[in-house]
Formats: C-alpha cells, structure tokens, sequence
C-alpha cells in the first residue's frame, strides 16, 4: 500500500510513522512521498532521514485552506505517485471536496481529540478548558464536513489531577504516534496490496 504524508509543522507524527516502518511495525504499508505546505516546516527533515523523498509544494493562492491552483498543483503532484492512503498528520489546511472526491476513501486524518467531541483548531486546549478527564485521539476518513469523517479508531487519554497543559499535550502526542502507525498498518493489511 503505497502511502503519502501531507504536513504543516515538526512532522512529530510522520516521524513516528516512518519508524514504524523501519521497525517493521507499518503491515504491507510503504511511506512513498512526504509533502509539505510550508518551506520551514520539520517534517520536511524527517524524509532524508528515513530515505524517503520529502519535498514542499506551493499550495497557494490561499492561507488555511487547499483550493485553486495550489490544489490543482496537489491533486496532480499526488496522482503521479498513485498513492493507496493519503495521511493528514498536523496538515492544517482545510481540504475542499475536489480534493476529496478525487481521492475519495483514501484520505485520513489524525485528530487530537476524541471526536465529535472538540472538533477544528486546538483540540487539546479546547479539551483542558473545558475541563473533561479523558480526552485522547482520533483517526477518521476525511470528508467535506472538518473533523466530521467516519471515525477508524481512537486512543482515549485521561487528564490527571497534577496534569498541566504541557503535560497533557504530550500525553496526547505520545498516544497519537501509537495510534497512527497502527491504524496504517490495519488499513494496509485490509487494503491487500
């Protein structure tokens, strides 16, 4: 199952991702393609590392979502790699439904939260202010409605009386590469290529 990462930051997730595959850990998965939106973002660093081509793609003309001709520019970078899955991990862009029907059943997206529950931005801090004592992560099939796909799977995390802000969003990130690699890998068995 050949496999493409889109990301905006530090790539903690693709990393996560990547050495899972190198530990054998990804089923018949593959890592074929790392994209990024943005020139500076550190997931970029983390293809070399790995040995897999990692490269930035313009995606504007706009700045929160993918639309015109930066979408025009994806939908034809990724057809040419004829990817099986298309992972969105911390791609923080909204994808518009061209995009998505175009690659229709093959987009998924890591959310930090147990969705619906603290749908779009900040999840984690929408969770801590709220003030709930489990939270956790989400890995859903994308569709037009954010955040709102079916759901795949889910790590619950619980916030702990001495919890602050920084330590659980580290709990979060910690349960989000377990479950990534591992919903990859399921898809991949299921996927039979």
């Amino acid at each position: 199952m050949r496999v493409v990462i889109l990301g905006s930051g530090t790539g903690s997730n693709a990393r996560a991702i990547l050495q899972a595959q190198r530990d054998g850990q990804l089923g018949r998965a593959e890592v074929v393609q790392i994209i990024a939106d943005k020139t500076e973002a550190g997931i970029l660093q983390h293809g070399p590392d790995f040995g897999v081509p990692a490269r930035y793609l313009d995606p504007a003309p706009f700045k929160t979502k993918l639309e015109g001709a930066g979408e025009d520019r994806y939908i034809e970078f990724i057809e040419g790699l004829t990817p099986d899955l298309i992972v969105l991990a911390g791609f923080m862009r909204v994808i518009k439904p061209r995009f998505i029907n175009r690659f229709a059943g093959k987009i998924i997206n890591l959310h930090p939260s147990l969705l619906p529950s603290f749908p779009g931005l900040d999840g984690i801090g929408q969770a801590w202010r709220r003030g709930v004592k489990i939270s956790g992560c989400t890995v859903h099939y994308v569709t037009a409605e954010v955040d709102g796909g079916p759901i795949i799977d889910q790590e619950p995390v619980r916030i702990e009386p001495d919890d602050t802000l920084p330590s659980f969003a580290m709990k979060i990130h910690a349960a989000e590469h377990r479950l990534l690699p591992q919903v990859i890998a399921r898809l991949s068995e299921a996927c039979g290529d």
